[in-house]
């Protein structure tokens, strides 16, 4: 997805109070429903400084957390939250940016002292880029529960498979089944928008123009971190509201493998670089032979290079998490495209070089290196 403008990240966050009064991290209720998959969060002065309540706070988020701190805080509140897994990036706001760029140095997650608000956004554009991209759910599915030849379940061993990937397949299957009134879904969807931390400004152009525009162009610039996050938490309020959005995704992308079957006459290979927290990777170890499927719309590359990006660097930053580059194998003869359709996304939205497939393709681990 592109980047965000910094009003759809920023969350309510430690603050003093109406009183004038120092309020505790934990004590600020979130006054809004959350659609993304990142949290914006400022440190300063103001804050309560007891560091394990800030730790707590920190470690029952469902959610990335990108810190900002002024400096004078910040380096005692870096020794304490830098390992923890939630927070993805920190950065010093202050103005002695020498003083503060030689320690901070020592820190991998801190992105730089920083002057002033305006480059701190720009590089927001950039992890809430690379957080989105890793946040996609993926479920490693025993081969026997899969249908031969499809992406189908077998209906005799569905207690057998992950809940969240049962859950979320028939939830999909539902959806496609169904056939509303549009124009309602897109009022309520437009509603359930002004509920989340979605700016104004991406709510009415998506408003007004949306038979402008493709839903595959909506998806990437709008939708991609609602559907990202209401797949991973099992969202079924965000997920209905989304319902009819889902099934013109799926059926525009069939529609544009259709036209653009002259082009998947031969077996192709794709790429996708993703990080996987140590659960995902240890699945991941172990299942050679077994199925994968990434459970929402999957974005790849024909370009090894656009994968690899997205892993290059990181490691530094997250010792809890495992780079891995998915070399995909395609043969267009053994994919049923009414099931699984996929196709290239190059001149109808603002990704380049990028084929999608639809919701929980499923690919087979052959190898792993």
């Amino acid at each position: 997805m592109g980047g965000k403008t910094p009003t759809s990240t920023i969350s309510e966050s430690t603050v003093s109070g109406t009183s004038g009064r120092p309020v505790p991290l934990r004590a600020m209720p979130s006054r809004r429903r959350m659609a993304q998959n990142y949290l914006v969060i400022w440190v300063d002065g103001s804050i309560t400084e007891n560091t394990e309540d800030c730790r707590n706070t920190l470690a029952h988020l469902r959610a990335v957390a990108f810190i900002i701190s002024s400096g004078a805080l910040g380096q005692r509140l870096v020794s304490n939250i830098h390992g923890t897994t939630q927070v993805d990036a920190i950065y010093i706001f202050f103005g002695n940016k020498e003083y503060h760029e030689s320690w901070s140095k020592e820190w991998p997650k801190i992105r730089g002292v920083f002057t002033s608000i305006k480059p701190i956004c720009e590089s927001f554009k950039k992890v809430t880029r690379e957080c989105d991209h890793d946040s996609i759910p993926m479920s490693f599915v025993p081969k026997q529960m899969i249908t031969e030849g499809a992406t189908g379940l077998d209906q005799n061993n569905l207690d057998q498979l992950p809940p969240s990937y049962m859950h979320s397949v028939l939830f999909q299957d539902i959806l496609l089944e169904i056939d509303d009134d549009d124009a309602k879904s897109m009022k309520a969807l437009v509603n359930f928008c002004h509920q989340q931390n979605i700016p104004e400004k991406q709510i009415n152009e998506f408003k007004r123009n949306y038979h402008q525009e493709s839903p595959v162009m909506w998806y990437t610039k709008v939708l991609y971190d609602m559907f990202n996050r209401g797949l991973r938490l099992l969202d079924m309020e965000a997920m209905a509201k989304l319902g009819f959005f889902i099934r013109s995704l799926h059926l525009q992308l069939k529609e544009f493998h259709q036209e653009q079957s002259a082009n998947f006459q031969k077996a192709l290979i794709i790429y996708r670089g993703q990080w996987l927290n140590q659960q995902d990777s240890q699945s991941l170890m172990h299942s050679k032979g077994e199925l994968l499927s990434f459970n929402n719309f999957l974005s790849t590359s024909k370009k090894k290079g656009v994968a690899t990006a997205f892993v290059d660097g990181v490691q530094k930053r997250h010792q809890d998490t495992v780079g891995a580059i998915f070399i995909m194998a395609i043969d267009p003869s053994k994919i049923s495209t009414s099931i699984t359709p996929f196709a290239m996304i190059d001149e109808r939205s603002s990704l380049s070089q990028k084929i999608v497939f639809t919701m929980h393709t499923v690919f087979r681990v052959i190898e792993i290196k």
